[in-house]
């Protein structure tokens, strides 16, 4: 009997001291000093004007922090505190047929970002993210637009969230 339960205690005794814990989303903050952020709305500043492209890349990078960290989202004055500029939006012919003609043409979009860190004013930063995709040139950039723009603010506010907390 005393085999038994000792066969028993043994697995529970060494694996309950031991606990594993993984980040899937690579933030690393410390919820005990930084429990909010600020994230100001990003004006258009690009030459090219896109109306809804100023509103949807700030809901995109707000959706991001608030879906993969435990911060608060505040007005301002937050713990981490993001704030910019979209200073680039433009159209650029790709590759040419034999006729002259570009078959694809490449939508950029250059965001200009302000970080600052209350707790850890060392990691303050500005700098530029960009992202680009290219499309079928015969295609008017209408068409295909929103969805482009959705590509280009997903891999732009990655790049932001993963300065910003991921330290990577």
């Amino acid at each position: 009997m005393k085999k038994r339960l000792l066969l028993f205690l043994i697995p529970i005794l060494l694996f309950s001291g031991c606990t594993v814990s993984y980040k899937f989303n690579g933030a690393s903050i410390d919820y005990t000093k930084v429990k909010t952020i600020s994230i100001l709305d990003f004006s258009n500043q690009a030459t090219l004007v896109y109306g809804p492209l100023s509103q949807k890349f700030t809901e995109c990078l707000k959706d991001m922090y608030s879906k993969q960290t435990k911060l608060r989202l505040v007005q301002r004055d937050g713990n981490l505190n993001i704030e910019g500029e979209i200073v680039g939006y433009d159209l650029t012919p790709m590759a040419t047929q034999a006729d002259g003609y570009a078959s694809e043409t490449r939508l950029t979009m250059t965001v200009n970002v302000r970080y600052s860190n209350s707790t850890k004013p060392e990691e303050n930063f500005e700098e530029r993210f960009s992202a680009n995709r290219n499309f079928d040139a015969s295609k008017m950039l209408e068409s295909v637009q929103d969805e482009l723009i959705e590509a280009l603010d997903q891999e732009i506010a990655e790049s932001i969230f993963n300065k910003t907390v991921a330290n990577w």
